[in-house]
């Protein structure tokens, strides 16, 4: 009964860990810059206090855009 309890509690455990990374995404309107030119409305990751999660960090993937990250996270 200890094996299955242990078991289960791992479970859960990298169920939550995964559920914390799962990366949100935040539609952005169109909208016009004050030198007239306009952009499309496009996906981005969800503002964070963290660097090393955004489409365009080295190591990650844009699946919008179909572009590997560039900037260094460190």
């Amino acid at each position: 009964m200890k094996k299955v309890i242990l078991i289960l509690a791992i479970v859960f455990g990298l169920l939550a860990l995964r559920a914390e990374m799962v990366e949100a995404r935040v539609r952005v309107r169109g909208y016009t810059r004050s030198s007239g030119s306009y952009v499309m409305p496009h996906y981005r990751t969800s503002p964070n206090s963290y660097k090393f999660d955004n489409w365009s960090s080295r190591g990650n993937y844009n699946p919008y855009s179909g572009r590997s990250g560039y900037k260094s996270w460190y």
